[in-house]
This record gives C-alpha cells, sequence and structure tokens, in this order.
C-alpha cells in the first residue's frame, strides 16, 4: 500500500506545485480510475492493463479538462487565493455526486489479476500485492525520470519555482500547467487502478483518499516531490501497524494524533523547508 499511496501523493504534489491549488478532487479522481478498471477488466474482461491505460488517459483528460475550463479563468480574474479552494472543493462535489448518480452506493470489486501467494521467509505475501507494488514503483521511477531528464519536466520544475520569471524566458506556462494537472490526475486515476483490485471501491471512496493525499504531503513537506513518497511510505506502515495491532476504528485515531503532535513540531514536514 505504501508504493500506492506514494503515487496518490505525487499527483497531488505535482498540482499543488505548479499550481499552488490543493487539489480536493484529487480523490474523487482515484475514484474514477478505479471504476473504469471496473468496468473495463471487471466487466468487459478486457486486459488489465487496457484498464490501466483507459483509467490514466481518461482521468487525465478529465484533470486537463479541470484546469483549462475552470482553474485558469479563475487564477486569471480571481483577487484571493481563497477561490481556488472554493472551486477545488466545487469539483470534488461535483465528481462525487456523478458518480453516485452514474454507479450508485454499491461497493464494487475486481477478480484477482494474479493469482497465488509467495512465501517470503515466515511471511506469505499475496502475488497480487506484489504487482501493485512494482507497478506503483515503476510509475514513481518514469515520473521522477520524466521531471529531472525531459524538456517538459524541466519546464514544471521551472513553474514550480517562479511562474512570472518563466512565462519571461517564453515558456508557454498555461500548456505546462494543463499538462502537470493533467498528469497529476492521471496518477490518482491510476492509483485507484490499482488498489481496486485489493479493496475495491465505491462513489464514497474519495473524501477518505484525499484527506489520507493531505497526511502525507503533510508529512513529507508541501510541495517537496520526495517528501510525497516519505509521506505515502510512512502512512503506509502507520496504517499495517495500526491495523495489526488495533481495532480498526481507532488506527486512524491515532494517527491524526500522532500527526497533530509532529505538525506541532515540524510544521513544515520532514523535507520541507521552514519557510515554505
Amino acid at each position: 500500500m505504501s508504493a500506492s499511496y506514494a503515487v496518490i501523493a505525487l499527483g497531488i504534489t505535482l498540482i499543488f506545485s505548479i499550481m499552488n491549488v490543493l487539489n480536493f478532487a484529487h480523490g474523487q479522481m482515484f475514484m474514477i480510475g478505479g471504476f473504469a478498471v471496473y468496468y473495463v477488466y471487471g466487466q468487459y474482461h478486457l486486459p488489465f492493463v487496457i484498464g490501466l491505460i483507459v483509467a490514466a488517459v481518461g482521468v487525465g483528460i478529465i484533470g486537463v479538462l479541470f484546469e483549462m475550463l475552470f482553474f485558469r479563468r479563475v487564477r486569471r480574474t480571481a483577487k484571493r487565493e481563497e477561490n481556488n479552494i472554493l472551486l477545488a472543493v466545487g469539483t470534488a462535489l461535483l465528481l462525487e455526486n456523478i458518480a453516485l448518480f452514474a454507479f450508485g452506493e454499491k461497493e464494487r470489486g475486481v477478480p484477482d489479476v494474479v493469482d497465488g501467494v509467495l512465501r517470503m521467509g515466515d511471511a506469505f505475501v499475496p502475488e497480487g500485492r506484489l504487482l501493485v507494488l512494482g507497478v506503483s514503483i515503476a510509475l514513481i521511477g518514469a515520473l521522477l525520470f520524466f521531471v529531472q531528464h525531459t524538456r517538459t519536466g524541466r519546464a514544471m520544475r521551472a513553474v514550480a519555482q517562479n511562474r512570472e520569471v518563466t512565462l519571461l524566458m517564453g515558456v508557454d506556462v498555461e500548456r505546462i500547467s494543463a499538462i502537470g494537472f493533467g498528469i497529476g490526475a492521471g496518477l490518482a486515476g491510476l492509483a485507484g487502478a490499482l488498489l481496486v483490485t485489493l479493496s475495491g471501491v465505491n462513489a464514497g471512496v474519495g473524501t477518505s483518499i484525499t484527506t489520507k493525499a493531505f497526511i502525507m504531503i503533510m508529512i513529507g513537506g508541501a510541495g517537496v516531490v520526495a517528501g510525497s513518497i516519505l509521506g505515502g511510505v510512512v502512512l503506509g506502515f502507520a496504517e499495517a501497524i495500526g491495523y495489526a495491532l488495533l481495532p480498526g476504528s481507532v488506527t486512524y485515531l491515532f494517527i491524526f494524533l500522532a500527526l497533530i503532535i509532529f505538525l506541532i513540531a515540524r510544521p513544515q514536514g520532514i523535507m520541507g523547508k521552514p519557510w515554505g
């Protein structure tokens, strides 16, 4: 779960870094990716990889459209940053209500992509979880390579550092913002597509996923890519240990208490800078 959580956190961090917007609809985009695999792989019995592609491309297109039709206009005309927050909350409610209308409240799941269990020492690990782990790590590596070694990735980093100066250097900032939002949304869709094989999906799962994404970036440091990966790993291990030792309803009580204490001591997160 930790690696998949890191993919979720990377997506929301990418959007926040480039646009300075907390995407409250990130969990709903995760949910749409899960439903994409449910229908493509679970109902129409197409290969699982086709479901992953549909989830990534479909949710990525939704992200691009949101940036072009909603956030870009608000960014140009709004005088207060709170308008972006309200818009982000509105897009989350929009997607969630569309999902409730289209899919209902029923929990959906898909057949195992791979069968079998591997023995690793004294532990037994389902091969399905190893598949999710491997794909998640590959996605993280691909994104880091893209951001560090491609022209578009370097442009994204420049926009994240200083939007105005990047614009003066001749970079099409609006195009880069749309690409960044699309990639961030696509990562959320891919995470949902992967985790639906382990835990299922329903129309209301988005809120809890968005909450987890915020926890991850608060732990690692807002806007820090490496920090988002670290936050995903920390939350994944905290969940695993908590669910093994405590009742399920108590685990997140302790996680939130620990997070509050941690943020009091280090409000910028583990890898964030004190000034933001």
